[in-house]
C-alpha cells in the first residue's frame, strides 16, 4: 500500500466515509475524495434512473492507481468507518506485540476472577 494511502487512513475519521452506488444495489462504503463526490453528484442528478453505464469512468480500474501509485483521488476505494480507530501504521511485529499485550491486560485485569487459582 502506498504511503499516501496510509497517511489518508491515519488522518481520516469515521465521518470521512460515504456510501456510494446505493441506487444500484451495489452499495460500497468508501473514503471520501473528489471522485466519490463526483459519483454522489451523478447519483443525485440521475436519481432512480442511475445505471452502471453512468459511472464506469469514475469507479472502474482505480485500485492500482490508488494502492500502488498513491493517487488518493483517482476513484472510490473501500474504507469502513473503523478508519476512525486507526491512529498509526505499525510494523507487523509491533502490531502483533501490541495485540498480545492488550490481550494479556484484558485477561489479567478484567477476567481475573475467571482464571484458575493455585488451589484449583
Amino acid at each position: 500500500m502506498h504511503e499516501n494511502i496510509k497517511n489518508a487512513i491515519v488522518s481520516a475519521t469515521e465521518r470521512d466515509t460515504r456510501l456510494i452506488m446505493r441506487g444500484l444495489r451495489n452499495t460500497e462504503r468508501v473514503l471520501t475524495n473528489r471522485a466519490v463526490e463526483q459519483v454522489l453528484e451523478k447519483e443525485a442528478e440521475l436519481g432512480s434512473a442511475v445505471s452502471f453505464q453512468d459511472i464506469p469512468s469514475l469507479v472502474t480500474g482505480v485500485y492500482a492507481r490508488v494502492m500502488r501509485r498513491g493517487e488518493v483521488d483517482a476513484g472510490p476505494w473501500s474504507c469502513g468507518m473503523v478508519v476512525g480507530l486507526v491512529n498509526d501504521v505499525p510494523s507487523v511485529r509491533d502490531l502483533i506485540n501490541r495485540i498480545m499485550q492488550q490481550a494479556e491486560e484484558i485477561i489479567s485485569h478484567r477476567f481475573c476472577g475467571f482464571l484458575p487459582t493455585a488451589e484449583e
